[in-house]
């Protein structure tokens, strides 16, 4: 995803994965003399008395996600090789390639690491929809973007013609992308770049392909910091990741494929039986579609996963706008998915019902300025509290329409809900239907 969306400038992140393998040592040996010293908070880390220093190494190295010491002294010289050959070596020169990602945030990134093969960027956001197939899909596509893309954001606001036509090209861009050697998908574990993940093997299967289909995926990475998304990476470290590419498989071709095809059908039935079926060929799927599923209206409450989320962190505390998204992308939604935009969108689209769930008052910024809506300040009504009970069901309160992949969730359509405890999309309410 695109670094404004991720909410952060990635450069300013490289540090955390650029592990030092003396300074490393120097923690555990600052660690171990803590201990030794009796402070409590290091002593409590510690499981034998007295302390000692291979402990402290290995807690250092667990702290950073690694299974011991000996691991993050081989990560720490592996990073050092690879950074000292970047200047020398070209690591793609060997076929023309492309890679695709679903932002812009590795694009300068592979350039300094070596990769020097053209870059295209697919990054409509298939995880807020709408996402259907036919001949008004890029139109349908672009009046979204129209309708959410900038709203809040300062930007001046895109022309339809525009937006049209950097869909229009972006597909055309994927069809001539089968006259390269190679073509390599950069993707990582959130429900943005799986969902575009499907969208390309998907294509791929049913059209034209390179000689080579590679396939990069990342869960996560070490680091002083936790792994959001691949963007987060120094050059080196994407030195790293290229060695892991491996050719797409039909299995995996297949399953984009359905995947798909699933994500586009009005009715999310067969996509949650994908998503139970844990996706083996593409495991990193199976917990995005976990995870987009969640948007539909809940079979007790009505709310979607970013709504609850949204009104639980308010119930807790009045909070600006700008605060609760943050919290709501980095420490409250596993396997997020969505730009700050889209949910900024999403939380204000909750204020739009027919009764409200949350008072809103203009706030400042930390400089002491204000920049509405993200200086807003919110706080949860008590109507909003009876919905997070359970009391009252969020689509009587005639929410804005919006989208979950093919399925509208909008009055006079299918009820389609949520049940989390079956794992699977049900019609209609289970909770009650009126306030």
């Amino acid at each position: 995803m695109q670094a404004q969306e991720r909410g952060f400038v990635m450069n300013d992140h490289y540090g955390a994965f650029r592990l030092n393998f003396e300074q490393q040592q120097k923690r555990a040996k600052d660690l171990l003399n803590a201990a030794r010293s009796g402070d409590p908070a290091a002593v409590e880390r510690f499981t034998r008395t007295p302390p000692r220093l291979a402990e402290a190494q290995y807690l250092i190295a667990r702290e950073l996600r690694f299974e011991n010491w000996a691991a993050l002294k081989r990560h720490a010289a592996a990073l050092a090789r690879e950074r000292e050959s970047m200047a020398d070596s070209v690591l793609d020169a060997d076929l023309r390639t492309l890679h695709i990602r679903c932002g812009s945030d590795l694009k300068r990134s592979l350039q300094e690491a070596g990769l020097r093969g053209d870059f295209y960027e697919h990054s409509y956001p298939y995880a807020a929809g709408p996402v259907r197939e036919g001949a008004d899909a890029l139109q349908q596509r672009a009046q979204f973007i129209m309708d959410i893309g900038h709203s809040g954001s300062g930007k001046p606001a895109p022309v339809f013609a525009q937006v049209l036509q950097g869909l229009e090209e972006a597909e055309r861009l994927l069809h001539e992308s089968a006259g390269y050697d190679r073509v390599v998908i950069w993707s990582e574990a959130d429900t943005y770049d799986q969902l575009v993940l499907i969208r390309l093997l998907g294509h791929y299967a049913q059209h034209r392909r390179p000689a080579r289909l590679e396939l990069i995926h990342a869960s996560d990475f070490p680091g002083a910091m936790p792994f959001i998304g691949l963007g987060q990476l120094p050059p080196e470290a994407l030195r790293l990741l290229w060695a892991t590419r491996r050719s797409a498989t039909s299995a995996q071709l297949g399953l984009g494929l359905a995947a798909w095809k699933a994500l586009t059908n009005t009715d999310p039935r067969p996509l949650a039986a994908l998503m139970r079926s844990e996706t083996p060929a593409l495991p990193l799927l199976g917990p995005a579609l976990h995870r987009h599923l969640r948007e539909l209206p809940a079979s007790t409450t009505g709310l979607s996963l970013i709504e609850e989320v949204a009104l639980q962190s308010l119930a807790l505390k009045p909070c600006g706008i700008y605060q609760l998204i943050g919290r709501m992308i980095y420490s409250l939604i596993r396997l997020h998915g969505h730009g700050d935009m889209n949910i900024l969108n999403r939380v204000l689209a909750l204020d739009q019902a027919s009764e409200k769930l949350f008072t809103r008052r203009p706030g400042t910024a930390s400089d002491g300025g204000s920049r509405a809506p993200w200086t807003d300040t919110l706080e949860i009504t008590e109507l909003g509290r009876a919905l997070l009970r359970g009391e009252i069901d969020f689509r009587t309160l005639k929410p804005p329409p919006r989208w979950v992949g093919g399925v509208p969730i909008a009055s006079g359509k299918v009820d389609w809900r949520w049940d989390e405890n079956l794992r699977d999309a049900v019609r209609g309410s289970q909770g009650p239907s009126t306030v």
